[in-house]
């Protein structure tokens, strides 16, 4: 490509990539998402889809949108958890009061719920940030998981003080078998991971990045920080209601506010931390390597001849998260994202060594 003068720079993404194209990486995705809908569906048992892709899947799916204020923002949230929880239970409440409500609208009004939470939660941002922020979000967590215990309303004054999703009737289709339940949960993800994608490249995601290298210059520049923050909050927190939502209808069936405690803010945390931060494939790479670990913890070993308690595996896969955490963030920050990016260019260039 050759350039009118020297310091003339493309301004769009589009023209951006076209200098160094790589065709083979889209072609790679796109075979994978052909691979998950065309071949997946059907050689994968019943328990592999419960026990394994859907919960990725949705997990991911709140990576993703922790991944938008983490990774592309750089604003600390420990409330991912709280998110999920405003997203199943303002689902949850809607088709309670209007059954009729079609469960994909509920999902999405439980993502706008938690936008909504997300951004008066998000206003400390405006003046703090770093631990700080971390602390203010850890808070909304706690508050959150407080009001849907203490307030009864939340599951229609249920004595057992949980919530049960109606049965998935979604535009006439009746999703009662894993498969189906798979196929819902992936084309989700399909979805919000393009809709990320395309955010993180426009003028939006820009602005998200320019706030989280250094805010001073990007409002120098004309950025405005409140904004780029506040709607940073708002959308990751809306991904994070959906796949809540999700994550009760789908997978749980059945749920307590438990479901969406402190624990599963760290395990998203963690998800982005290992799968690379600002990185829409690290979301994916993360909530794989999280979820199959245990898996892996409890089949492996025994395999092997060496049976492990429960309680060992437990204590095995903090310790294995903490140590893979402080691995990642000293050696490769980027996470399994980054090891990815590596691989890849090590692959393009082994027919021509240097």
């Amino acid at each position: 490509m050759i350039y009118r003068e020297a310091g003339t720079f493309r301004t769009t993404y589009r023209a951006d990539q076209a200098v160094f194209p790589i065709p083979q990486d889209k072609a790679f995705v796109l075979g994978l998402v052909a691979v998950a809908y065309l071949v997946v569906p059907f050689v994968m048992t019943d328990y592999f889809f419960l026990a394994i892709l859907i919960p990725f899947l949705i997990l991911a799916l709140a990576t993703l949108g922790l991944n938008l204020l983490v990774g592309y923002c750089g604003q600390i949230s420990l409330g991912a958890g709280g998110f999920m929880a405003v997203g199943a239970y303002s689902a949850y409440k809607l088709v309670s009061i209007v059954p009729e409500t079609n469960l994909v609208v509920a999902w999405l009004f439980g993502g706008v719920c938690a936008a909504g939470v997300g951004i008066l939660f998000g206003i400390p941002s405006l003046r703090i940030k770093g631990f700080y922020l971390a602390v203010a979000t850890l808070a909304s967590q706690f508050f959150l998981d407080w009001m849907f215990i203490r307030i009864t309303w939340w599951t229609n004054y249920s004595p057992s003080g949980s919530a049960t999703a109606p049965p998935l009737d979604i535009f006439g289709w009746v999703v009662d078998r894993p498969v189906e339940k798979y196929l819902l949960a992936l084309t989700f993800a399909v979805v919000f991971a393009v809709i990320a994608k395309n955010l993180v490249r426009g003028r939006l995601g820009r602005s998200w990045m320019a706030t989280r290298d250094m805010d001073i210059a990007a409002e120098i520049i004309g950025i405005r920080p409140m904004g780029a923050k506040l709607s940073a909050f708002a959308i990751s927190s809306f991904v994070c209601g959906v796949a809540g939502a999700l994550w009760a209808f789908v997978y749980l069936g059945t749920w307590e506010p438990l479901a969406f405690d402190i624990n599963r803010s760290f395990s998203i945390l963690f998800m982005v931390i290992i799968g690379g931060l600002g990185s829409i494939l690290g979301s994916f790479l993360g909530a794989a390597f999280i979820t199959l670990l245990p898996i892996f913890l409890n089949q492996v070993p025994a395999a092997l001849g060496l049976p492990l308690s429960t309680a060992m595996v437990s204590h095995l896969e903090f310790m294995i998260f903490g140590a893979l955490i402080i691995f990642f963030l000293i050696v490769e920050p980027h996470g399994l994202a980054r090891l990815w990016a590596i691989g890849k260019e090590k692959l393009r260039m082994w027919p021509f060594p240097h």
